[in-house]
């Protein structure tokens, strides 16, 4: 069985851009300029706080593959899941 491989937006999710807001984007400069859905995240928590955490060694630490793609493997996310819901009880 081949392990399934996650990427941060799957981990915190990500605001979906609809066309009218991509055209306008583009003419700013600024901001997401292709349509994308919005993804919902397996964890209520923003990027940047899940980074802070994989730094300090919180949450599990990322696969870097090749093209700049980080990903985590969906074992380890249940795992410390797992963990954090042993640690409530």
């Amino acid at each position: 069985m081949t392990e399934r491989l996650l990427r941060i937006a799957q981990i915190c999710g990500q605001r979906g851009v609809t066309e009218q807001e991509a055209l306008l984007n583009k003419r700013q400069g600024r901001g997401a300029k292709r349509v994308r859905p919005e993804i919902p995240g397996l964890l209520p928590i923003a990027k940047s706080t899940w980074w802070a955490g994989v730094k300090s060694g919180k949450f599990p630490q990322p696969i870097r593959l090749p093209g700049r793609v980080t990903v985590w493997r969906m074992s380890e996310i249940e795992a410390w899941l797992d963990q954090q819901a042993d640690e409530v009880n």
